[in-house]
């Protein structure tokens, strides 16, 4: 079977205070994602998002419908689907038109898109495509992001530990979704901390894939109520899932880069409450 799913329930801040890690990581952690010659998804009840991939190697994947899960007659019939590859190159055709994505190319398709199929130009060195997905209520066009039209903001320093580039890809200012707003951040090297000042997204959640992480090396990913925290450990190619009453940062033993992804209320990307280190706990 080529296509695979699993789904989590929403899970509130009072329950998580008496997790131990197995609890946490079975929860929150995506460990299952990046399977060669399979699309993988896991349906979030944070918003009704879904975090997913699809490695294509020496045949094509389609965006299967999941109709025991959506209940709807194929996959974008009610959603929209942002993709982002962090592999080799390749293409994505949706209907008769196909679009090349290089790494860390992006592609937002809209609702309404029955047809779509994930390729690799080289099984020997797949494309993998990082897949998100939430519910839309307007067929809004697909569009292609490269890196050159990306909106780069340049923030933090190599003083703090956190000098990074966070790449907005697939945000309003970009492309027009129905709530689905992507991108990625890249650490830049001697910087480990991301996302500083830890803040939350009460009106969104957000979910977190890190990937370019070192063998051997990991991210220890921050996450619970201000005053209440808990912390991951993520491997390479592993993601988060972040409750929208969760805050999200994190350190890593190397740099690395992740994506982030977001759903919900709105798309005001600085809409977020913000805590110092001093406010932690």
């Amino acid at each position: 079977m080529s296509t695979e799913h699993e789904v989590r329930y929403a899970i509130g801040q009072q329950e998580v205070k008496g997790y131990d890690t197995e609890q946490l990581r079975e929860a929150f952690l995506a460990d299952k994602l990046m399977q060669h010659g399979k699309v993988y998804w896991i349906y979030s009840h944070y918003e009704r998002f879904m975090v997913g991939s699809a490695v294509p190697t020496d045949k094509p994947l389609k965006l299967d419908v999941l109709d025991d899960q959506l209940k709807a007659s194929y996959f974008t019939a009610r959603r929209e689907v942002g993709v982002i590859n962090v592999g080799g190159p390749g293409s994505v055709v949706v209907g008769d038109i196909t679009y090349a994505l290089d790494r860390e190319e992006a592609l937002y398709i809209g609702k309404d898109n029955p047809d779509v199929e994930f390729r690799s130009d080289d099984a020997a060195n797949p494309a993998k495509y990082y897949l998100n997905a939430a519910p839309a209520h307007h067929a809004y066009p697909c569009k292609k992001v490269g890196k050159n039209e990306a909106n780069v903001l340049h923030l933090g320093s190599l003083e703090t530990s956190n000098e990074r580039d966070i790449n907005q890809l697939l945000i309003n200012t970009i492309v027009e979704t129905c709530q689905l707003q992507m991108g990625l951040t890249r650490l830049n090297p001697g910087s480990v901390w991301n996302t500083i000042p830890a803040h939350q997204h009460d009106r969104r959640n957000e979910v977190y894939f890190y990937f370019d992480l070192a063998d051997g090396q990991a991210v220890c990913h921050f996450m619970g109520e201000p005053t209440e925290t808990r912390h991951i450990f993520v491997a390479n190619e592993q993601a988060v899932l972040s409750p929208p009453w969760s805050i999200h940062c994190g350190v890593g033993t190397s740099n690395y880069a992740f994506i982030w992804g977001m759903a919900g209320e709105n798309l005001d990307y600085d809409d977020m409450d913000k805590f110092p280190p001093s406010a932690l706990r």
